[in-house]
């Protein structure tokens, strides 16, 4: 009798038939186990939150791992995208500010020239000055853990003072003006902290017209335990292309108008015109706000700042009338705008306007107090009290703090 395919596969005893998973041998590369290697370094690291010890017999050979990483280059270019914790530090910078550059670092020889090279002689034309090679190159290096111990910890403290509101981030411009040695900046979303600045103001000569700005170098430590020699102007790029500035706290400005205040040469000291003005705008929302003035500082007289106010969004695209000025010395000019804007930061103005051809600004120096509470407030910072008090906005009076 024949058998059916039911009764062949009901009658396999030892299991031939049995269909069997197919299985897949996965080779392993050695960038596969050497990224695996260095994975332990990254779970240590969220552990302990430091780098493995060379004294600790458990911890040398994550030790001994590390150290041939960060010395061998195609390793370290290798990890460097699965590196969390910037365990193998920064790769060089290199800033390139001349030709002279570009073949000074020609490793492979890819430029050099072979033959009659007479065609880049100059003959009828003048031959322009050599300009200045680089000093050396900008670098992000790793801070000793010891070193960068008392960074760690401001770096901590702002976060903490920036999520109280204590300090705030505001967009940067100006650098001349805003980038500042002891100061706090956001680069590429890690904090930085501008420790020394070499800058110094140097005449440039241009097409357009020679002018005068800062150059120099600075030493920059960043909250990833790295630290940074960058040129002065490529500081600024940064923090103006993808950044922030952080402003100071009370306790901070108090202490710049402090130092200010105790320099002995006057004429080291910047001096100006703290400034009142009232708007002869005839934009229905600016007339209905009531007490609204605009308080600043200008090192220029008044007048002079003000000729062109219809034409700039900071005067609200209108005429203004100059309601008080007070000559003063002895004050930091940043230090003092950011101290009274703050004061009254609970009645600033809160309204949006626009310019001829439809673009929204939002001005920032327009304060709805009465303008004996203005006068108040300027008489108590030219006498360096104003720290004592804080400004009342219901009962629209200055109160002891």
């Amino acid at each position: 009798m024949a058998k059916t395919l039911d009764d062949i596969f009901n009658d396999d005893d030892f299991g031939l038939l049995n269909a069997k998973e197919p299985h897949h041998n996965y080779i392993r590369t050695d960038e596969d186990r050497l990224v695996d290697s260095f994975e332990e370094l990254n779970i240590f690291f969220e552990k302990n939150n430091r780098e493995p010890a060379r004294t600790s017999m458990s911890e040398y050979a994550l030790f001994a791992r590390l150290k041939e990483w960060r010395s061998n280059p195609a390793k370290r270019s290798l990890l460097k995208p699965f590196d969390r914790y910037n365990l193998l530090g920064e790769e060089e910078i290199v800033e390139v500010e001349s030709i002279d550059d570009i073949l000074e670092n020609d490793d492979l020889g890819l430029l050099d020239l072979e033959g009659d090279s007479s065609i880049f002689d100059f003959v009828h034309t003048p031959k322009s000055g050599s300009r200045a090679e680089a000093e050396y190159i900008a670098q992000r290096k790793s801070l000793p853990e010891k070193e960068f111990q008392r960074y760690d910890m401001m770096f901590k403290q702002v976060h903490r003072e920036l999520k109280e509101g204590k300090r705030r981030l505001l967009p940067f411009s100006d650098a001349e003006r805003n980038l500042k040695e002891e100061n706090f900046y956001l680069v590429d979303g890690l904090l930085a902290y501008l420790e020394v600045s070499d800058a110094e103001k140097v005449l440039k000569e241009n097409q357009s017209g020679d002018r005068i700005r800062l150059e120099g170098r600075t030493v920059t430590v960043f909250e990833n335990g790295t630290i940074s020699n960058m040129l002065f102007r490529s500081l600024a790029k940064a923090i103006q292309k993808n950044g922030k500035m952080i402003t100071n706290t009370d306790n901070d400005i108090e202490k710049q108008l402090m130092d200010n205040a105790n320099l002995a040469c006057e004429e080291a000291l910047q001096s100006g015109w703290i400034y009142v003005l009232r708007s002869k705008s005839s934009n229905p929302e600016i007339n209905a706000v009531k007490n609204l003035y605009k308080v600043g500082f200008s090192k220029l007289p008044v007048k002079d700042r003000i000729k062109n106010a219809a034409k700039e969004a900071t005067y609200l695209f209108a005429d203004v009338e100059v309601v008080a000025s007070y000559n003063c010395y002895g004050i930091e000019v940043q230090a003092l705008e950011n101290l009274l804007h703050r004061f009254f930061g609970a009645v600033c103005l809160n309204l949006d306007i626009y310019d001829p051809s439809g673009n929204r600004f939002v001005p920032r120096e327009w304060f709805c107090v009465p303008i004996h509470v203005i006068d108040e407030a300027i008489q108590l910072v030219l006498n360096n009290t104003i720290f004592n008090y804080r400004y009342d906005n219901r009962e629209e009076k200055i109160v002891l703090k």
